[in-house]
């Protein structure tokens, strides 16, 4: 797996492209990984809700909470499913809606400078041995595409949303998954 044009290239990656991403203020300012979680409905694993959902094609009849994120637009960068499917919805020199009012250190807006990683996954429920595996070899891919993205520079949502955000959540083991990855 590697970074060919701002995208991962790897037989095993799914390719969409989202309509919820823009240009960054500065492609050359990518400087730092957020790592979330989301599932679609709520604590509910499989299906293709979510993947509908970053492409503006969800059915929001299909279930009673789609109707509460019916006026949302957001995507992420990369997806990764529970049996460690990878999705990627746009390219990294695109700015992807995943963090909101966000900051870190000194700076807001972090989807200007940063890749967004969703989990399949809640904030209590184990993520999967796949998506371990699958999350350490696109974050070795990302840093060496991208030196700023350092160890120090890998956050949660909860990190840059505090109060907002609570994802990826007690459930994620920060330990297990920075284990390997470059200072």
């Amino acid at each position: 797996m590697k970074v060919v044009n701002h995208r991962l290239e790897s037989e095993s990656v799914v390719h969409l492209q989202t309509p919820n991403c823009d240009q960054r203020p500065d492609g050359e300012d990518i400087s730092l990984l957020v790592i979330h979680n989301i599932t679609l409905p709520p604590g509910e694993f499989g299906g293709t809700f979510v993947q509908d959902f970053f492409m503006n094609q969800l059915d929001y009849e299909a279930h009673p909470f789609f109707k509460e994120i019916q006026s949302l637009k957001v995507s992420s960068h990369l997806f990764i499913r529970r049996e460690g499917e990878l999705i990627q919805f746009s390219g990294f020199d695109q700015r992807a809606w995943h963090a909101g009012l966000s900051s870190f250190g000194h700076r807001t807006n972090c989807n200007d400078f940063s890749i967004g990683i969703e989990l399949e996954g809640t904030d209590d429920h184990p993520y999967t041995d796949q998506q371990y595996e699958v999350l350490k070899q696109v974050t070795l891919c990302l840093q060496k595409a991208y030196p700023r993205i350092t160890k120090d520079r890998i956050v949660g949502h909860q990190d840059i949303a505090p109060g907002r955000k609570t994802d990826p959540g007690p459930s994620f083991d920060w330990d297990r998954y920075l284990n390997g990855i470059n200072a």
